[in-house]
């Protein structure tokens, strides 16, 4: 009976013991088991009729909270379930007809797979509950301060993409776009005609990664304009990363450039010099079409970019360059012409062997390049060797003529002047002052000199005669007219048409007898 007694006093000891712990509060346990468990797991659960949100739990609403986009509660939940449940924008179409739906999501990048539910419960009520099925009987100890950095970058990352130019999304391997940051949604917004769905449109058609093409341009047009990306593509696993960059600058630079170098073929085609052009290590990149006119090369042989000594070597096969003494010398006279036109402006005349002229011009072109220009002046050449001919013809002419000639610019200097007027008065002056001066020292001083420089230095047109004393004394008849552009012609001619050396002198004080005399010894004149 005693042991009974003590055995039963130690397990009422016992359990009123324990008893008394777990009413003792500060103990770091809960009066109900399990109670902290539920209160730090908590399931996300959504409860919707129709797109407008009727209850939610505290995760679920912080969920809807960091998605913050401006459309209603369920768009808004499809943009974050969408890239995780692709389809559960079809499977939850069916839902009413269902009454039950469960899907479970991809294995996304730095994320545990999840599981949605989704239940009609009447009414037009449906109940949607993400779990994590690796998480459902474990609690969640999370480090605050590792969780606000995370959140810290998240936000710094979303908003520089939000704040990006260019447009970034996102497709899976059955190339639906799974996420796109804002440009995109709004240019997406922008084309279309009522509210997005899901998944997002695709605007642009970019390269795939591994196809050989990392970038390619695409065109997007939206109400008639046009706008121009440069596209590249990023693997991430199975997903691809898109990135569109804005070209629409690039692309009028190269419209413009283009339709600049256009305008310059068009040029170069019509003009009637041959231009070839060749790089720094002496290729032709560019010729026009008179450069095969100009030298019969063959355009197979131009296409093909020779070096500027195999386009030179051609010329001296098709006897379009000066036939040269040796084949050494030739060389070094192209070598010398090459530098020349690659150091500054250097032309040459080429005298054809088939009786053509070609003038051929070398000038420096930027980044060591150099240009020659062919052009033909065979023309130019016989109408200078004719005009020269007829000049000198002309120069013969005058040099034979009795009378001494000599024709003086409106400013005074001396044109040209013929061998009888040399031989007269010596060495040809060069202005008409200097003329006046040898005359009034030459020959004394008398009125027929006096009336030849008035009549030179007189301002009508009318043509002037007199005589005057020449330098040996003898007779001498002046005349003076005038030539176009102000010019003045002085003709000397003998008394009686005789040699000046047999033609007698006279005295001044016997000049005005000879005045008299002298109209019925010059006859017309």
């Amino acid at each position: 009976m005693a042991v009974l007694c003590g055995t039963a006093s130690v397990l009422l000891a016992v359990a009123v013991i324990r008893l008394w712990d777990r009413r003792q509060p500060g103990q770091g346990r809960s009066s109900r088991p399990g109670h902290a468990l539920d209160g730090q797991v908590q399931p996300m659960v959504f409860l919707f009729r129709g797109p407008q949100l009727v209850d939610a739990t505290p995760p679920a609403r912080g969920l809807l909270d960091r998605i913050g986009a401006p459309d209603d509660d369920w768009m808004r939940l499809m943009r974050w379930i969408g890239p995780r449940f692709p389809d559960a924008p079809d499977r939850l179409a069916l839902l009413s007809r269902l009454g039950r739906v469960e899907l479970v999501g991809q294995q996304g990048q730095g994320s545990a797979t999840l599981r949605l539910v989704a239940e009609d419960l009447g009414d037009r009520l449906w109940r949607l509950t993400l779990t994590d099925p690796g998480a459902e009987h474990a609690g969640i100890v999370v480090d605050s301060m590792s969780l606000q950095a995370m959140e810290e970058e998240l936000d710094l990352l979303r908003g520089a993409l939000d704040q990006t130019p260019m447009l970034v999304w996102r497709l899976d391997a059955q190339d639906r776009v799974t996420w796109a940051n804002a440009a995109y949604l709004r240019r997406a917004e922008a084309r279309a005609e009522g509210a997005l769905g899901w998944p997002l449109p695709r605007l642009l058609d970019a390269p795939k990664p591994g196809l050989g093409v990392s970038a390619r341009r695409a065109a997007l047009e939206d109400q008639g304009v046009v706008s121009w990306y440069d596209c590249h593509s990023h693997a991430m696993g199975d997903q691809v990363m898109m990135f569109a960059l804005p070209a629409d600058a690039a692309v009028r630079a190269e419209r413009s450039l283009r339709d600049f170098v256009q305008t310059l073929t068009k040029t170069f085609a019509d003009l009637p010099i041959g231009l070839a052009i060749f790089d720094q290590r002496r290729n032709l990149q560019l010729f026009n079409p008179a450069l095969i006119d100009l030298t019969n090369l063959p355009i197979g042989f131009l296409t093909a970019r020779p070096s500027l000594f195999d386009f030179l070597d051609q010329l001296r096969e098709q006897r379009m360059v000066p036939e040269p003494k040796d084949y050494r010398s030739w060389r070094q006279h192209m070598a010398n012409l090459e530098s020349a036109a690659a150091t500054g402006h250097h032309v040459e005349t080429w005298s054809l062997p088939g009786g053509q002229t070609y003038r051929v011009t070398g000038r420096p072109h930027p980044d060591g390049a150099v240009a020659f220009l062919f052009e033909n002046i065979t023309t130019e050449m016989s109408l200078t060797r004719k005009f020269r001919a007829e000049l000198l013809l002309g120069a013969h002419v005058l040099d034979g003529l009795d009378d001494a000639l000599a024709v003086f610019a409106a400013t005074g200097q001396l044109v040209l002047s013929n061998n009888a007027y040399r031989r007269l008065w010596g060495a040809a002056p060069a202005t008409l002052a200097d003329a006046l001066t040898t005359w009034e020292v030459a020959a004394p001083h008398g009125p027929g000199f006096t009336a030849l420089r008035e009549a030179l230095q007189a301002p009508d047109p009318a043509p002037h005669a007199g005589a005057m004393a020449g330098p040996q004394g003898q007779l001498l008849g002046w005349t003076v007219t005038a030539l176009s552009g102000g010019r003045q012609m002085l003709r000397f001619r003998m008394a009686s048409g005789q040699p000046m050396t047999s033609v007698q002198a006279i005295s001044p004080p016997d000049e005005l007898a000879a005045l008299r005399m002298l109209p019925n010894a010059m006859g017309a004149d």
